[in-house]
């Protein structure tokens, strides 16, 4: 049961990042690989704020966010938006994400240099639960709520909102979009400003649930946040939820029973044979977009 826990409490944490990894990815159909460096950025913040600003651990997740938020318009304005009318938009996009998260970085160790930091030790509250038999700090509890709280949000404003049905009209095709009167610049900046935010989030989670930050923290999870949306379904937001809490699960189990050296071949091994059962994802469709 403690194991059951801490992969749920792990997977949250991967499924937040994979969601807004796939707003991007599978609603606009952009790789923002600069994704990851707003993930450790938002990490390096909010121990900046708690440590050096005296703010709140709850009330820097929401001044995160909105880093985050404000990093990824900047993305979108500098890396995506001028490449546009490009033949290789797509292609050529990646690269230019690639290039801006590695000044994200450089910026980062600049500013806080290449040690790991820490949030304060009475940072935390120490509470505990015993759930089953198994211990669960009050940390946890928040993490998971938190991971929760927004993952459904995000689904609600996609499925009923206004925004939801523009975003996804411009991901079907963003010149009929146009022609209907749809601001596709401004829908798709608030698309990388929202899925930047749940990215800033999902890293500040990460630094409490583990304590620790480094500048490689986002490269780390790259790669599982792009396994989880593939297999969860490309643009599917409950397959990203799903997807990341099985990741979560397959890690904590492999380590607990295997050891630590083997956590990601099963993760990534137990990935891979999902998709060789169901190629198109857990919730994905067979059909093809056509452009």
């Amino acid at each position: 049961m403690q194991q059951l826990l801490n992969g749920v409490f792990l997977g949250s944490i991967y499924a937040l990042f994979a969601i807004g990894f796939t707003l991007v990815f599978g609603i606009l159909d952009r790789l923002n690989l600069a994704h990851p460096a707003v993930f450790a950025a938002a990490a390096f913040i909010g121990i900046e704020l708690v440590t050096l600003g005296g703010v709140s651990i709850w009330l820097a997740i929401p001044l995160v966010a909105g880093i985050g938020a404000l990093l990824g318009l900047v993305i979108e304005r500098v890396a995506f938006r001028p490449l546009r009318g490009r033949p290789d938009a797509h292609f050529a996009g990646l690269i230019s994400s690639i290039g801006l998260a590695g000044m994200i970085i450089a910026l980062l160790l600049w500013r806080y240099g290449p040690d790991t930091r820490r949030f304060p030790a009475d940072a935390f509250p120490a509470t505990t639960f015993e759930v089953a038999g198994a211990r669960v700090t009050l940390l946890q509890v928040a993490i998971l709520a938190i991971s929760i709280l927004l993952m459904v949000g995000l689904t609600w404003l996609v499925a009923r909102t206004r925004l939801g049905r523009a975003m996804r009209a411009v991901a079907e095709n963003p010149r009929a979009a146009t022609v209907l009167g749809i601001d596709v610049d401004r829908v798709t900046a608030t698309t990388f400003a929202l899925s930047s935010a749940l990215g800033a989030v999902a890293g500040a989670l990460f630094a409490m649930n583990v304590n620790s930050a480094q500048l490689g923290m986002g490269a780390a999870i790259e790669l599982k946040g792009l396994a989880v949306i593939i297999v969860g379904g490309m643009g599917s937001l409950p397959g990203a939820l799903v997807g990341g809490l099985l990741l979560g699960l397959a890690e904590v189990f492999a380590v607990q029973y295997i050891g630590s050296s083997w956590r990601d071949l099963v993760a990534f091994g137990m990935l891979f044979l999902l998709l060789v059962v169901r190629p198109q994802g857990l919730f994905g469709s067979r059909r093809v977009r056509e452009v």
